[in-house]
């Protein structure tokens, strides 16, 4: 099931275009890892979005593959034919004054923030020993059929699925059929699809789903935070071995997080610009697009279907006139970065992509990034990394 997500709102470089994102939109692009069909059982907006929508939306969808991430930009990472200082006035920008309330980090802050990443970690109890009651969430594998014949989509092929009675759709009664039986039972779940289910091979059939019932979900467990936690599931990732090294690292974290908001807060405010480019305006409608329509894959919807339940807008054109004002600042920081990259002299070797994606994604070869991105726009990212660290490496802490 979809859930809402945030609202695109000055997302520079899609999303500060951090390696978790580079990550997440190769990771879609990727065959073998493609969304499945949704399960046969299970009612989404996805089974529910009409056919009218189609001509709307391969249009939306030529518009968005003509894209590149790469197109108006030079191999190194500025827009072309553009001369950001030409519109930018910039203030000082080295010694920015940042007050001591945002640059000092809070033990409430650290702790609020382990707490987060400890409970992506939490896992339901799990309970055996009393019978399902109504309102239960509980783990459950099944396999469908019609006339003993099993279907596409009407199994969980043993991964198990969980579902809480009374809440999750599925069609007919079938999770209520669940109701008065323990976990380690097998049992026939039997229904009928509606007349209008959408599929033809299963309108209006009667099918049968054997059914077993792994767990009933109790509370949920947050594991402690020790040592031997930290080293299994963060050293890999961050480099910490200790719960002391996970402090101080998020610690780190929060305070450069902190001190970049403030000095961008700054920038924007006190810079002038005389006039956004046209170009820059358009090419931040494309990564918005490209953005929404990478999303919209990972949840195996249409562009369409996924602007309108999850953005409540009709279409691209709607959306991007109700993102008027994200887009127009996201333009203006995007201007403002190149303007300090220009009057800094700053600029991205190859050397300086290798160790960008060995030290953030695990590896020197960053090929199929390129072949993906384009040079231009992995130097972009670079240059913003770039000018950052300048701003906060010569920033004053009061």
């Amino acid at each position: 099931m979809m859930k809402k997500g945030k609202k695109w709102s000055c997302l520079f470089l899609a999303a500060s275009m951090t390696a978790a994102l580079l990550t997440s939109c190769t990771k879609q692009t990727t065959p073998t890892e493609t969304p499945e069909a949704t399960s046969s059982v299970e009612t989404t907006a996805a089974e529910t979005s009409s056919a009218a929508s189609t001509e709307s939306t391969s249009a939306a969808a030529e518009t968005t593959a003509a894209y590149q991430y790469s197109e108006g930009l030079t191999e190194d990472g500025f827009f072309e034919n553009l001369r950001a200082l030409d519109y930018v006035t910039l203030p000082s920008y080295q010694g920015i004054e940042i007050p001591a309330d945002v640059h000092t980090i809070t033990e409430e802050k650290i702790q609020t923030s382990i707490d987060t990443q400890l409970s992506a970690y939490a896992k339901a109890e799990q309970v055996t020993d009393r019978a399902v009651v109504d309102g239960d969430t509980v783990n459950i594998d099944y396999v469908g059929s019609i006339d003993g014949v099993e279907f596409e989509g009407g199994t969980t092929r043993g991964a198990g699925t969980s579902v809480t009675i009374g809440v999750t759709n599925y069609i007919d009664d079938f999770l209520e059929q669940l109701i008065g039986h323990k976990p380690g039972e097998t049992i026939q779940v039997e229904v009928t699809f509606p007349e209008n289910y959408g599929k033809e091979e299963l309108n209006g059939k009667d099918a049968v789903f054997v059914t077993t019932i792994n767990y009933i979900e109790g509370e949920m467990i947050t594991p402690e935070l020790t040592d031997d936690f930290v080293k299994e599931n963060f050293q890999a990732q961050y480099g910490w071995n200790t719960a002391d090294e996970m402090k101080e690292g998020i610690r780190s974290d929060l305070q450069k997080s902190a001190e970049s908001e403030f000095i961008w807060n700054y920038l924007m405010e006190n810079s002038t610009i005389s006039e956004v480019p046209e170009a820059v305006l358009e090419y931040e409608k494309g990564q918005m697009i490209q953005y929404y329509t990478s999303n919209a894959a990972m949840y195996g919807v249409d562009l369409n279907t996924f602007l309108t339940t999850m953005m409540g807008v009709a279409s691209v054109d709607e959306l991007v006139e109700k993102s008027a004002e994200d887009l127009n600042n996201s333009a203006k920081r995007r201007m403002i970065v190149q303007a300090i990259a220009e009057d800094a002299s700053l600029g991205v070797t190859e050397e300086d992509l290798i160790l960008y994606f060995t030290e953030n994604m695990g590896t020197a070869d960053y090929r199929s990034y390129e072949e993906f991105y384009g040079e231009g726009y992995l130097k972009m990212i670079l240059l913003n990394e770039q000018v950052t660290n300048l701003l906060i490496e010569n920033a004053k802490r009061l």
